[in-house]
């Protein structure tokens, strides 16, 4: 007999977002509450959210929270998914298969057994321990909580200048929200370039967009300090030996899986401290417990290595997978190409598969082309300039990985790359690809096809 009693079993969920109300429902689809009882546990508010649409709801483009939840707790109840929110999970009891929680506003604590268990925790945002770094007007943009928090803030305070430490994807997204808002924007990053994901000679392309519309980028600035005013409120940030005034801070350096339980209980992580997994999202050496979403590390299709990747596109992906199996159906993940997609303001930037120093850390020998080009044919109103870049391996001429900064119709084009690469196409084979053409959408030569003929000439020359 399982721990609902009565002959059923009960999948216990840990995190309400993505992956596991993923889970959770499609479990829920395959066995009805007869047979499966379950119980998910989410700390914050909110259930099955898109945080990828934070800093566009903060930047004004989408104006109501709500319209980010995807599925609310009262939906997923009247699905017989027993959802508590408020209700922190502090420790796994992998031998009496049993979680602990806590009552985030009462404290009071229980424990709930489970015959299977899904981990689905997150990502928590990178908070470098710096002094000052968690003073009042310091925001991270993790839930939506967060994103709540920031935007009380902001209407809350009379100055308009504000530092993003960090300048990838959250950084300059948020770089983008502030300046919306009317804010006078300064973004300090201690890389070479914005966006690290992307190879520094397409970073400097973001960053002169950027600079173009009036955001300040200090690049190799290590912040050393937040500093405070009297009261206790950030008032600047120091990096560099300069001080930057602050009205608000908001952190943008990036996630870290939330394995904070898993590493406790002893269970495998990666070396990002994402949890490992098998293909069907079992946490390795495991039978009753799976792991998905943003606490996860992935296998890379390309590198051929685990790396933390996190996406709503794959949790919801993991989501799926994990609740077939716990259901008693199959499916697996197989892996991912990291393919991801941004915008600043009018500049769209997108990326698949490895950067130059990815693929020279796996011993990969490679050539490089960048070419510039059009969104549209050349002579057709609107057509935008593009740069686009491919990694090709030397002697087979297989895609490594693509990089593309431009305007309108530039970042979804990264897809015909992403799709090359999970094939294992080389340059050559996508050069033939027969793609959609009018004037109106694209030149003759698609960008991505421009760029692969010049990478077939690449390797050849090469030998």
């Amino acid at each position: 007999m399982g721990h609902a009693g009565g002959g059923r079993e009960r999948l216990v969920v840990v995190g309400g977002d993505a992956a596991g109300m993923s889970a959770a429902s499609q479990a829920r689809r395959l066995k009805g509450p007869d047979e499966l009882e379950i119980v998910a546990f989410e700390r914050g508010h909110f259930t099955s959210y898109s945080a990828c649409g934070i800093p566009y709801w903060v930047g004004g483009d989408v104006t109501d929270r709500d319209r980010l939840i995807a599925r609310t707790p009262e939906e997923h109840r009247a699905r017989d998914i027993d959802v508590r929110l408020r209700t922190e999970v502090t420790e796994l009891d992998l031998d009496a298969r049993r979680v602990r929680t806590r009552d985030v506003d009462s404290g009071a604590t229980a424990w709930t057994g489970y015959d299977r268990l899904v981990l689905a925790t997150g990502a928590r945002p990178v908070r470098p321990p710096l002094p000052g770094i968690d003073a009042r007007g310091v925001h991270g943009v993790q839930t939506l909580d967060d994103g709540q928090a920031l935007l009380d803030a902001l209407s809350g305070q009379a100055g308009r200048r504000a530092v993003v430490v960090g300048a990838g994807y959250i950084g300059v997204e948020m770089a983008e929200a502030l300046l919306n808002r009317g804010y006078e924007v300064t973004v300090l990053d201690r890389g070479e370039q914005p966006m690290s994901t992307l190879d520094p000679d397409m970073g400097r392309l973001v960053r002169d967009a950027m600079e173009g519309l009036g955001i300040r980028v200090v690049s190799g600035a290590a912040v050393t300090a937040v500093l405070t005013a009297p009261d206790g409120r950030a008032r600047a940030v120091a990096a560099g030996g300069a001080e930057y005034p602050a009205d608000v801070v908001v952190l943008g350096i990036g996630v870290a899986p939330e394995t904070s339980l898993a590493r406790a209980a002893g269970l495998p992580l990666g070396s990002s401290g994402g949890l490992l997994t098998d293909l069907s999202m079992r946490v390795r050496g495991r039978e009753d417990l799976w792991a998905g979403g943003d606490c996860v590390e992935v296998l890379d299709l390309v590198s051929g290595r685990e790396r933390h990747i996190p996406l709503g596109t794959h949790a919801n992906k993991q989501g799926q997978v994990i609740g077939a199996n716990v259901a008693g159906g199959y499916g697996t993940f197989p892996g991912v190409v990291g393919t991801a997609v941004s915008k600043v303001c009018s500049l769209e930037i997108a990326r698949t598969g490895l950067r130059e120093r990815d693929a020279r850390a796996v011993g990969l020998r490679f050539v490089t082309v960048t070419v510039e080009s059009t969104s549209r044919a050349g002579y057709y109103p609107g057509a935008a300039p593009m740069t686009v870049k491919l990694l090709a391996e030397l002697r087979t001429g297989r895609l490594l990985g693509a990089q593309i900064v431009g305007r309108e119709g530039a970042a979804k084009r990264v897809d015909i790359a992403a799709v090359a690469l999970t094939a294992g196409m080389t340059v050559e084979q996508i050069v033939t690809l027969d793609l959609g053409y009018a004037p109106p959408f694209s030149p003759v030569w698609d960008p991505v096809q421009v760029a692969a003929r010049k990478a077939v000439a690449a390797v050849r020359a090469a030998g």
